[in-house]
């Protein structure tokens, strides 16, 4: 698997010349014809943030599952989530515009709080004719927008930026709106974060820390069974099986998308001994990790 892409090197890859000075630090924000940017993507996370109207077919993969696009779709991707478009045959169109993570904190934004940029949650959307149209007509604003010399044209894009995440929010059932207002919900979103902050596991010398509820609770200073029972009450799913959740899914990252031995990967992902690794994936999998290697799931 590739290490993180930063905004820097996928300009370089598209071959696109900016005038704009773009560091880790500095808000950016840009916005492209997908018409233009041709050709698959590596299988990689990206360090930036993206929002993409795909008006064309392909095939979009994640680590465990694939999705077959055939229609027109709205994609979010995050800097926490690797994935790969791959582009079928016949046009590609659309838009994508892609930010970085102090253009979305800027303004106290609560952007990356919401849930399509959340871990574990739907990241492609389907809209109507009537919704996609409207996006539509917001990214066609923002080219002309972003083409212009006009002093607070970040500004202008952040709201029409809003406005289409606000089109696909509206097509989602009230409860995946809600927000962190419970000490419950606080420490579930803090155990989530600490958890994925743990990934991508990029060398074989990065060993997997926390594997455990307690270790956890000591890391948010909160003891083991109050944990357990706020992650319990918020998702409906134990510590325990989160924690297995996200091992299996980084452990399906690296089978799939690395040449490292298994030994390896169960070293690196915190197994003393490559046997406990494999009892470990086939429980909560049903195959072997040699098995896996060779399974490509289509959902």
């Amino acid at each position: 698997m590739n290490a993180s892409e930063n905004i820097q090197q996928f300009y370089q890859r598209i071959a696109h010349q900016t005038e704009e000075e773009v560091t880790a630090l500095k808000p950016h924000i840009n916005i492209f014809d997908r018409a233009s940017c041709k050709g698959a993507a590596p299988y990689s996370r990206r360090d930036y943030y993206k929002v993409t109207l795909v008006r064309g077919k392909g095939l979009l993969e994640y680590a465990d599952k694939a999705f077959e696009v055939d229609r027109p779709a709205v994609l979010f991707s995050t800097p926490k989530v690797p994935y790969r478009w791959v582009p079928a045959a016949g046009e590609q169109l659309g838009w994508f515009c892609i930010f970085n993570e102090p253009f979305a904190n800027e303004q106290n934004e609560l952007v990356t709080k919401l849930p399509m940029f959340q871990v574990g949650t739907d990241k492609l959307f389907y809209p109507d004719r009537e919704t996609e149209n409207e996006i539509a007509f917001f990214f066609e604003k923002m080219m002309t927008e972003n083409a212009a010399n006009y002093q607070h044209k970040q500004d202008v894009l952040r709201n029409y930026l809003h406005l289409i995440i606000h089109q696909v929010l509206k097509m989602q059932p009230a409860h995946h709106l809600k927000y962190h207002h419970n000490a419950s919900e606080r420490i579930t979103a803090l155990f989530l974060e600490l958890l994925e902050r743990q990934f991508p596991i990029d060398a074989n010398f990065n060993v997997l820390e926390l594997r455990s509820a307690k270790d956890f609770a000591a890391q948010l200073s909160v003891h083991t069974n109050h944990l357990n029972r706020a992650v319990k009450e918020v998702t409906g799913e134990t510590t325990s099986h989160h924690i297995s959740k996200r091992i299996i899914s980084e452990a399906n990252d690296m089978l799939r998308h690395t040449n490292w031995q298994i030994a390896e990967i169960a070293f690196a992902l915190g197994f003393e001994e490559p046997a406990y690794f494999n009892t470990f994936y086939k429980k909560n999998t049903g195959f072997t990790p040699k098995e896996i290697r060779n399974v490509k799931l289509v959902l």
